[in-house]
Protein backbone atom coordinates (compact mmCIF):
# COMPACT_ATOMS: atom_id res chain seq x y z
CA UNK A 1 0.00 0.00 0.00
CA UNK A 2 2.96 2.16 1.09
CA UNK A 3 4.27 1.97 -3.03
CA UNK A 4 0.70 3.49 -4.20
CA UNK A 5 0.56 6.61 -1.79
CA UNK A 6 4.22 6.95 -3.05
CA UNK A 7 5.08 10.27 -5.29
CA UNK A 8 6.84 9.47 -8.71
CA UNK A 9 10.38 11.84 -9.52
CA UNK A 10 9.61 14.82 -11.85
CA UNK A 11 10.86 17.29 -13.25
CA UNK A 12 7.76 19.61 -13.14
CA UNK A 13 6.48 22.55 -11.49
CA UNK A 14 4.25 21.14 -8.85
CA UNK A 15 2.09 23.41 -7.78
CA UNK A 16 -0.76 22.60 -5.23
CA UNK A 17 -4.19 24.92 -4.78
CA UNK A 18 -5.02 24.18 -0.60
CA UNK A 19 -7.51 25.09 1.75
CA UNK A 20 -11.27 24.61 2.96
CA UNK A 21 -14.05 23.38 0.97
CA UNK A 22 -15.81 25.91 -1.19
CA UNK A 23 -12.92 28.48 -1.63
CA UNK A 24 -12.53 28.17 -5.67
CA UNK A 25 -9.60 25.44 -5.92
CA UNK A 26 -11.10 23.22 -8.41
CA UNK A 27 -11.75 26.50 -10.80
CA UNK A 28 -8.39 28.30 -10.44
CA UNK A 29 -6.88 24.56 -11.32
CA UNK A 30 -8.84 24.74 -14.25
CA UNK A 31 -7.95 28.04 -15.16
CA UNK A 32 -4.15 27.64 -14.40
CA UNK A 33 -3.77 24.27 -16.47
CA UNK A 34 -5.46 26.77 -19.46
CA UNK A 35 -3.28 29.44 -18.69
CA UNK A 36 -0.29 27.03 -18.91
CA UNK A 37 -1.13 25.00 -21.25
CA UNK A 38 -1.13 21.62 -19.22
CA UNK A 39 -2.97 19.27 -17.44
CA UNK A 40 -4.60 19.44 -14.07
CA UNK A 41 -4.71 17.09 -11.30
CA UNK A 42 -8.74 16.82 -10.16
CA UNK A 43 -9.42 15.98 -6.15
CA UNK A 44 -10.03 12.37 -6.57
CA UNK A 45 -11.85 12.62 -2.96
CA UNK A 46 -14.55 14.30 -4.62
CA UNK A 47 -15.04 11.94 -7.29
CA UNK A 48 -15.34 8.79 -4.43
CA UNK A 49 -17.11 10.50 -2.38
CA UNK A 50 -19.80 11.75 -4.77
CA UNK A 51 -20.06 8.01 -5.91
CA UNK A 52 -20.19 6.49 -2.27
CA UNK A 53 -23.08 9.59 -1.92
CA UNK A 54 -24.70 8.68 -4.97
CA UNK A 55 -24.91 4.66 -3.76
CA UNK A 56 -25.11 4.36 -0.36
CA UNK A 57 -26.24 8.24 0.77
CA UNK A 58 -23.26 8.41 2.82
CA UNK A 59 -20.76 10.96 3.82
CA UNK A 60 -16.44 10.19 4.18
CA UNK A 61 -15.70 7.76 6.96
CA UNK A 62 -12.33 7.39 8.49
CA UNK A 63 -11.97 4.41 6.54
CA UNK A 64 -12.42 6.39 3.31
CA UNK A 65 -9.16 8.12 3.80
CA UNK A 66 -6.48 6.01 2.75
CA UNK A 67 -8.31 4.80 -0.66
CA UNK A 68 -8.90 8.40 -1.29
CA UNK A 69 -5.08 9.47 -1.14
CA UNK A 70 -4.33 6.28 -3.44
CA UNK A 71 -6.83 7.67 -5.62
CA UNK A 72 -5.21 10.95 -5.25
CA UNK A 73 -1.55 10.15 -5.85
CA UNK A 74 -2.40 7.49 -8.74
CA UNK A 75 -4.02 10.29 -10.35
CA UNK A 76 -1.36 12.93 -9.72
CA UNK A 77 1.48 9.95 -10.52
CA UNK A 78 -0.40 9.40 -14.19
CA UNK A 79 -1.45 13.01 -15.54
CA UNK A 80 2.21 14.16 -14.68
CA UNK A 81 3.19 12.17 -17.39
CA UNK A 82 1.28 14.24 -19.56
CA UNK A 83 1.90 17.75 -18.08
CA UNK A 84 4.19 20.27 -19.67
CA UNK A 85 6.62 22.05 -17.36
CA UNK A 86 4.23 22.32 -14.68
CA UNK A 87 1.38 20.20 -13.23
CA UNK A 88 -1.35 21.66 -11.01
CA UNK A 89 -3.01 19.62 -8.59
CA UNK A 90 -6.20 20.98 -7.26
CA UNK A 91 -5.32 18.96 -3.66
CA UNK A 92 -2.63 16.51 -2.61
CA UNK A 93 -2.01 14.46 0.29
CA UNK A 94 -1.07 17.25 3.20
CA UNK A 95 -4.98 18.14 2.31
CA UNK A 96 -6.49 15.08 3.24
CA UNK A 97 -3.90 15.07 6.83
CA UNK A 98 -5.89 18.07 6.98
CA UNK A 99 -9.13 16.90 6.68
CA UNK A 100 -8.39 13.34 8.77
CA UNK A 101 -6.82 16.08 11.94
CA UNK A 102 -10.28 18.14 12.11
CA UNK A 103 -13.54 16.28 10.37
CA UNK A 104 -13.35 12.76 10.82
CA UNK A 105 -10.66 11.10 13.58
CA UNK A 106 -8.87 14.07 15.43
CA UNK A 107 -5.39 12.67 13.93
CA UNK A 108 -3.89 11.25 10.47
CA UNK A 109 -3.48 7.60 9.93
CA UNK A 110 0.86 7.30 10.41
CA UNK A 111 1.69 5.81 6.54
CA UNK A 112 -0.45 8.75 4.71
CA UNK A 113 1.26 10.99 7.06
CA UNK A 114 4.77 9.78 5.99
CA UNK A 115 3.86 10.50 2.48
CA UNK A 116 1.72 13.74 3.10
CA UNK A 117 4.68 15.24 4.46
CA UNK A 118 7.23 12.86 2.38
CA UNK A 119 5.69 14.09 -0.88
CA UNK A 120 7.31 17.23 -2.24
CA UNK A 121 5.78 20.76 -3.96
CA UNK A 122 7.05 23.52 -5.52
CA UNK A 123 4.27 25.64 -4.24
CA UNK A 124 1.19 26.10 -2.53
CA UNK A 125 -1.53 28.29 -3.22
CA UNK A 126 -3.83 28.59 -0.13
CA UNK A 127 -7.03 29.72 -0.81
CA UNK A 128 -8.76 32.64 1.55
CA UNK A 129 -12.58 32.19 2.51
CA UNK A 130 -13.41 35.72 1.05
CA UNK A 131 -15.78 33.85 -1.69
CA UNK A 132 -19.33 33.43 -1.13
CA UNK A 133 -19.94 29.78 0.14
CA UNK A 134 -21.50 27.40 -2.74
CA UNK A 135 -23.02 24.08 -0.97
CA UNK A 136 -23.40 20.81 -2.81
CA UNK A 137 -23.65 16.86 -1.62
CA UNK A 138 -20.31 16.99 -0.35
CA UNK A 139 -19.51 20.56 1.45
CA UNK A 140 -21.06 20.68 4.88
CA UNK A 141 -19.46 22.14 7.03
CA UNK A 142 -20.34 26.42 6.09
CA UNK A 143 -19.57 27.31 9.21
CA UNK A 144 -16.38 25.95 10.14
CA UNK A 145 -14.81 28.12 7.19
CA UNK A 146 -12.63 30.31 9.23
CA UNK A 147 -11.52 27.76 11.96
CA UNK A 148 -10.52 25.51 8.60
CA UNK A 149 -8.74 28.73 7.02
CA UNK A 150 -6.46 28.96 9.84
CA UNK A 151 -5.60 25.08 10.32
CA UNK A 152 -4.76 25.07 6.57
CA UNK A 153 -3.02 28.01 7.21
CA UNK A 154 -1.26 27.02 9.75
CA UNK A 155 -0.39 23.45 8.90
CA UNK A 156 1.24 25.15 5.88
CA UNK A 157 3.66 27.11 8.42
CA UNK A 158 4.34 23.79 10.31
CA UNK A 159 5.67 22.17 7.81
CA UNK A 160 7.80 25.10 6.58
CA UNK A 161 6.16 24.98 2.62
CA UNK A 162 6.24 27.33 0.44
CA UNK A 163 3.06 28.95 0.45
CA UNK A 164 1.38 32.03 -0.63
CA UNK A 165 -2.66 33.44 0.24
CA UNK A 166 -4.91 34.15 -2.75
CA UNK A 167 -7.93 36.63 -2.47
CA UNK A 168 -9.68 38.32 -3.95
CA UNK A 169 -11.93 37.34 -6.92
CA UNK A 170 -11.20 34.77 -9.46
CA UNK A 171 -9.23 37.11 -11.75
CA UNK A 172 -7.21 39.03 -8.70
CA UNK A 173 -6.62 34.96 -7.80
CA UNK A 174 -5.37 33.74 -11.10
CA UNK A 175 -3.26 37.06 -11.95
CA UNK A 176 -1.26 36.43 -8.29
CA UNK A 177 -1.51 32.80 -8.83
CA UNK A 178 0.35 33.26 -12.35
CA UNK A 179 2.70 35.94 -11.11
CA UNK A 180 4.38 33.44 -8.62
CA UNK A 181 4.50 30.00 -10.78
CA UNK A 182 5.93 32.31 -13.53
CA UNK A 183 8.67 32.80 -10.76
CA UNK A 184 9.69 29.55 -10.49
CA UNK A 185 9.40 29.47 -13.97
CA UNK A 186 12.17 31.40 -13.86
CA UNK A 187 10.30 34.27 -17.05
Amino acid sequence: MEKRLEQEPSNLIKVVLFGPESTGKTTLSEQLARHYNTVWVPEYAREYLQNKWNNERKTCEPHDLLPIAEGQMSLENSLANKATKVLICDTDLLETKVYSETYYVGHCDPILEKYALQNTYDLYLLTNIDVPWVGDDLRDKPNERERMFTYFKDTLEKYNRNFITLTGDKKTRLQTAVEQIDKLLGK
